[in-house]
C-alpha cells in the first residue's frame, strides 16, 4: 500500500498575504492565529484587514517563543475560549508548530503562512515538539496536511538572507534521502514506501535547487521577487515538503538532531545542519571525492555550511565529532539507510568530510 499526502491548496506570490482571508474563508469562520512579537507589529493590521474583509473573525497571539507542550496547551485553552475553527501559524517554523500543534488539540482546520523559507514544515502535518533548552522531545502528526499554505514571496524577500539559506540546506539533501530510503526499503513517516511521485518530487526539487538558488539568493540579498525566487520557495516549501512525506528521510536528517546535542553549535540553523549532513550522508554512501567536491562548491557558491567549523566549531575535538555521531544515531532517520548505520561509521564519515572540505 501507499499513501500520499500533500496541502490541498498551495498559494504563492507577492502580496499573496492581502487574499489569506480569501482562501481561509473556505475552511472556516473563526481564525485564531499564533505568531511572534515582531511578525504581529510587522504584519499583523495586514492579517487582520484580510479576514475583516472575507468577513472572518480573528484574534491573534502572541506565542511564548519556543513550542513546547505547555504552550500549545496555553494557546488550545485560548483557541477553545474564541470558538476557533481554523488555526493560522503566521511566523517562522516554531510559530507554524505551535499553531498546528493548537491545530490538532482542537480538531480544527489548519493554515500556515511562513514569512520565511527556512524549511519544510509550512506544508507538513509534522509537528516537532522541543523542551525550554530547545532539545527536540516529540513528532507530533496532524491527521491530514495543513488545508491552505500561503506564502507571500515579498515577505520572504523581506527576511534575512540565512533563513532562505537554510530553507536550501533542508531541501537539498531530499533527493538522496528518498533514494536512501526506497533502497534501504524503509518506509516514510506515513507508514508505507517511498512512493514514485515522492521521488520524482524530490529530484524536482534537487534540479531547481541548483538551477535557481544562486540567483534567488541574490535577490533575497536585494529584498526583490523575480522568478529564481519564485522557482526556489516553491521548492523549498512546497516540493521539499512532499518529497520528504512521501519519500523519507535518511543521514542527513539523523546528522540534523545530532547538531542540536552539540554546545558549540547553538543557535545555528536546522537546514544548515542538513545540509552538512547530507555531504555526510555521501560519504557513507562511498561517493567519490570528485561528487562530494562538486556539491561543495556548489554550497559555496550559495552559501551553505562545509565544515564543522562553519558552524563556530573552530579546530573541532575528536570528543565533539564522537558526540556528533553518537547523537545522530538518537534519530530514527538514520535506520532509514542500508546497511545498517554504527556511530563509528557516521564519526569517520564526518573525519573524511572534514579531510575533504579543508583541501578544497
Amino acid at each position: 500500500m501507499r499513501i500520499f499526502a500533500a496541502t490541498s491548496r498551495y498559494v504563492q506570490g507577492p502580496a499573496a498575504l492581502e487574499a489569506l482571508g480569501q482562501h481561509a474563508r473556505a475552511l472556516g469562520q473563526n481564525a485564531f492565529v499564533v505568531t511572534d512579537a515582531d511578525m504581529a507589529k510587522l504584519l499583523g493590521e495586514r492579517v487582520e484587514a484580510s479576514f475583516a474583509a472575507a468577513d472572518m473573525q480573528a484574534s491573534i497571539r502572541i506565542f511564548p517563543g519556543e513550542i513546547t507542550h505547555a504552550a500549545i496547551e496555553s494557546l488550545a485553552a485560548e483557541a477553545r475560549a474564541f470558538a476557533a475553527d481554523v488555526i493560522v501559524g503566521l511566523g517562522g517554523g516554531k510559530a507554524l508548530d505551535t499553531a498546528k500543534g493548537v491545530a490538532l488539540k482542537l480538531g480544527a482546520r489548519s493554515v500556515s503562512v511562513p514569512t520565511i523559507a527556512s524549511n519544510d514544515g509550512p506544508a507538513s502535518a509534522a509537528i516537532a515538539v522541543y523542551d525550554d533548552n530547545h532539545i527536540m522531545q516529540d513528532i507530533l502528526h496532524l491527521p491530514r496536511n495543513p488545508e491552505l499554505v500561503l506564502v507571500d514571496t515579498q515577505v520572504i524577500a523581506n527576511a534575512p538572507v540565512r533563513f532562505l539559506l537554510a530553507g536550501i540546506g533542508d531541501a537539498i539533501s531530499k533527493k538522496f534521502e528518498a533514494e536512501a530510503c526506497a533502497a534501504a526499503g524503509a518506509h516514510t513517516l506515513l507508514g508505507t514506501p517511498a512512493s514514485l511521485t515522492g521521488l520524482m518530487a524530490a529530484d524536482t526539487c534537487y534540479r531547481i535547487l541548483r538551477e535557481h538558488a544562486v540567483a534567488a539568493v541574490a535577490a533575497v540579498r536585494e529584498k526583490r521577487v523575480d522568478a529564481h525566487l519564485e522557482a526556489l520557495v516553491e521548492a523549498t516549501v512546497l516540493l521539499s515538503t512532499i518529497s520528504f512525506e512521501n519519500g523519507g528521510l535518511s543521514l542527513a536528517h539523523a546528522l540534523a538532531r545530532g547538531f542540536s546535542y552539540l554546545e558549540r553549535a547553538r543557535g545555528t540553523l536546522h537546514g544548515a545542519h542538513v545540509a552538512y549532513g547530507l555531504l555526510v550522508q555521501l560519504a557513507m554512501e562511498k561517493r567519490d571525492d570528485a561528487f562530494i567536491g562538486e556539491l561543495c562548491d556548489f554550497y559555496r557558491e550559495v552559501g551553505l555550511p562545509t565544515q564543522l567549523q562553519d558552524f563556530g566549531l573552530d579546530q573541532p575535538t575528536s570528543a565533539e565529532i564522537r558526540q556528533l555521531a553518537a547523537s545522530s544515531m538518537e534519530s530514527p532517520s538514520v535506520k532509514r539507510f542500508a546497511p545498517p548505520v554504527q556511530a563509528a561509521q557516521l564519526e569517520q564519515a564526518i573525519e573524511r568530510v572534514q579531510r575533504l572540505t579543508a583541501t578544497a
